[in-house]
């Protein structure tokens, strides 16, 4: 099972979290940010319904596949004080 990463630091003269090279939008404080990548990392454990996606990969080609909606990564946040 995959685990992601939510990283709370600076950027753009405030606070954010990012997942990999994805930020969030700013906060005003560590504290504000923090609590949203929490929330955040909660939020994408959580189960949903089985689905049925199509999607297009980077060469162009398209896929169907069905997901379980139980299938969710492990997730965690990095907060260096």
């Amino acid at each position: 099972m995959p685990r992601l990463i939510y990283e709370v630091v600076q950027h753009d003269e405030a606070w954010a979290y990012k997942v990999g090279d994805v930020f969030s939008e700013p906060f005003a404080t560590r504290e504000e940010a923090h609590a949203a990548a929490e929330q955040a990392a909660a939020n994408h454990r959580l189960a949903g319904p089985d689905e049925h996606i199509e999607y297009q990969d980077p060469e162009g080609g398209w896929h169907e596949e069905d997901e379980d909606g139980a299938d969710r990564p492990d997730t965690g946040v990095a907060d260096p004080q």
